[in-house]
């Protein structure tokens, strides 16, 4: 039995739907603990339970009840789904929710990764896919509204009056939490690159007592993630904070500082087109980390990483270090939402071979050098010289998850 809370006057609505499962229900008095004697040995859905408990915040208690006596012996599946992280993690699994304890298991959904939005758009190319990705993320809410040629339809939605674009980060944050304006800005901060608590406190004006508790929230729901470089320990004061989901930083870049020429019907998509190859470049590097990971799990690389993200010192940084601190292995890789000549990627890899030195903590590994773009131009010659080297003409390959001949990849020897 699957049912849909609403924001009111769930008690009355959900014996109308119990009672298309078990029609006697129609004739119960309405009651929670009622309800669930004549729904016993049936799996149950109750989709969106923070209605329930915005409606109702004892409602928690009585399905404790519920649990403890009502379903007590029987073989029910009692299964609560919320799109609120903040309420489902405070009301219903923290310690102090009167239903900690009972839960059989829990699962929180992320977003897809970007290989597996390819079957919401089948006929489209490894480049329209990465512009899709850097909009909807891997949100099915999202991806199920875009549809191809992706530029098209976003310059349709965006001259709707009703378009969804127009108040979704408002909608996602009211949902979430109460201080929307003190979030918000949080997050415009982070979009526009203050990313350590100083610049973020700085561009908000909070203090440093005050902005700890609104980071940690965010994180918590999955709008923002805290990051620290690959070869430093979790607890590393280095830690920056990115937007976490590309809807959230495509919304904070494109949408909300031209609200005002959308909604007087003048905006023009040409707008956020001729930007798009810039922000990209952080999407790209998303993507890249996510296919570094699918060759590994494949045996595709010189090593086998138990570790992978950014490493930056001292305005030195390097997109992505893949780790293997048992083999002394890594390879530093350099992303580029580019198209490179020859020249180009030698001048790139020569650059990234100089920032490898500067890594203190990698002394005694064995260094490999990569490099992944939209497009290069001599890439087989870069990888005779022990470069690993692949753009999109290699994600068909990884796509499929099987070995070609010599490997994605493959480099001539070692650096």
């Amino acid at each position: 039995m699957y049912y849909l809370a609403v924001e009111g006057d769930n008690l009355r609505h959900f014996r109308r739907v119990a009672s298309l499962v078990v029609p006697e229900l129609r004739f119960v008095r309405e009651d929670w603990e009622a309800y669930f004697n004549f729904l016993r040995d049936l799996v149950i859905v109750i989709d969106e339970f923070p209605n329930l408990i915005r409606e109702d915040p004892g409602v928690v208690s009585v399905f404790q009840r519920i649990v403890d006596t009502v379903l007590q012996g029987t073989r029910t599946k009692l299964i609560l789904v919320g799109s609120s992280v903040s309420m489902m993690t405070s009301r219903v699994l923290s310690y102090r929710s009167p239903l900690y304890g009972r839960r059989t298991a829990s699962l929180r959904l992320g977003p897809m990764g970007f290989f597996e939005i390819r079957g919401f758009f089948p006929g489209a190319g490894w480049e329209e896919l990465v512009e899709i990705y850097g909009f909807a993320d891997g949100i099915p809410f999202y991806l199920e509204r875009v549809s191809t040629p992706f530029w098209d339809w976003l310059g349709r939605e965006l001259a709707r009056p009703d378009s969804f674009l127009r108040d979704e980060l408002d909608f996602m944050l009211r949902y979430e939490f109460v201080e929307v304006a003190t979030y918000k800005k949080i997050l415009e901060a982070i979009a526009m690159g203050r990313n350590t608590p100083k610049e973020i406190r700085e561009y908000t004006g909070l203090r440093h007592s005050d902005i700890t508790p609104y980071l940690r929230n965010l994180i918590e729901v999955g709008l923002v993630r805290r990051e620290v470089p690959v070869t430093e320990s979790e607890r590393s004061k280095k830690g920056r904070y990115y937007i976490s989901d590309n809807f959230t930083a495509f919304w904070l870049r494109y949408i909300q500082p031209n609200l005002s020429a959308i909604e007087e019907g003048v905006f023009s998509i040409d707008t956020i087109r001729s930007d798009y190859p810039n922000y990209l470049a952080w999407v790209f590097e998303k993507i890249a980390r996510q296919f570094l990971v699918r060759l590994n799990k494949q045996g595709r690389l010189p090593l086998r990483f138990t570790k992978i993200g950014r490493w930056w010192h001292r305005g030195e940084e390097v997109d992505i270090v893949a780790l293997d601190p048992a083999g002394k292995k890594a390879l530093l890789v350099e992303v580029k939402w580019s198209k490179l000549s020859e020249r180009d990627a030698a001048r790139i890899i020569a650059r990234l071979e100089a920032k490898a030195e500067k890594i203190r903590e990698l002394r005694g590994y064995q260094k490999h050098l990569g490099l992944v773009a939209k497009r290069i131009e001599d890439k087989e010659g870069l990888r005779e010289t022990g470069v690993y080297a692949w753009d999109l003409r290699d994600f068909d390959q990884a796509a499929r998850g099987r070995r070609g001949e010599g490997g994605v990849g493959s480099a001539g020897g070692e650096r």
